[in-house]
């Protein structure tokens, strides 16, 4: 369960770098509960009911056609894995998802066994815990394609909030509050954060990523989630993942 807090003092610096947060308080609000933190609702909705609608129509049809295209990349990066560090094929780990509801995000295996065995700890650009076939799936973001399973499923998008553990949420609240409107929708495979900002190797750079989150769900629609998913091809493309 995610750790609230009902007193949080916020830095004037961290007020002024999140400051367009403003912008939703122009819209009608009421108040809900998500434990014992308070949740914003805004009206009109983030996105219509007609809207969610199409965009769970679009992660169903589109991570279908994914998962049977990329049938034969599958079988063999999981056989690759396998012989270059051998262990288990996929890495499951617990994230927050929508109204905060833990789920497991699955993803293809490119660290070493045992790599947290110290406790939770961010990868780094020349993080040693990855292996050499990891490192190029990060590149190619190969190790998120088992995700699409998890997208049928109902617990992500396509597009959306990368999810992220307690452990750093409950640090990222305590410095910026308002991350608590990104659980308001469903956590994604890509989204305008990592396109934009990429990895965060520690939470003063999960802060400034956050702002372009925000920034998504400012202006959350299809058209905004096409375009994040055609600049994912394009990342996909230049290999510029880590």
């Amino acid at each position: 369960m995610i750790r609230m807090h009902s007193e949080v003092e916020v830095p004037d610096k961290v007020v002024e770098e999140f400051h367009h947060i403003e912008e939703y308080l122009r819209h009608p609000v009421f108040a809900s509960r998500l434990f014992c933190f308070p949740l914003v609702d805004f009206s009109p909705r983030l996105m219509s009911g007609g809207q969610l609608k199409i965009k769970r129509g679009m992660d169903i049809i589109i991570s279908l056609v994914a998962i049977i295209i990329l049938i034969p990349v599958y079988i063999v990066t999981a056989i690759c894995i396998r012989l270059s560090s051998g262990g288990p094929v996929l890495y499951k780990q617990q994230r927050i998802g929508l109204n905060g509801k833990p789920f497991q995000m699955i993803k293809f295996r490119t660290m070493y066994q045992d790599s947290e065995k110290n406790g939770p700890q961010l990868s780094s650009k020349n993080d040693p815990r990855i292996t050499r076939f990891g490192k190029l799936l990060r590149k190619v973001r190969l190790d998120e394609i088992p995700q699409l399973f998890t997208v049928l499923q109902g617990k992500m998008s396509l597009v959306g909030p990368r999810p992220e553990r307690e452990f750093y949420i409950d640090q990222i609240v305590e410095k910026a509050p308002h991350y608590i409107i990104l659980l308001k929708v469903k956590p994604g495979i890509t989204s305008w954060g990592q396109i934009k900002y990429g990895y965060a190797e520690n939470i003063s750079q999960m802060l400034e990523r956050l702002k372009f989150d925000l920034d998504y769900m400012e202006k959350i629609s299809i058209l905004t989630d096409v375009k994040v998913l055609l600049n994912t091809v394009f990342v996909i493309f230049q290999a510029s993942g880590r």
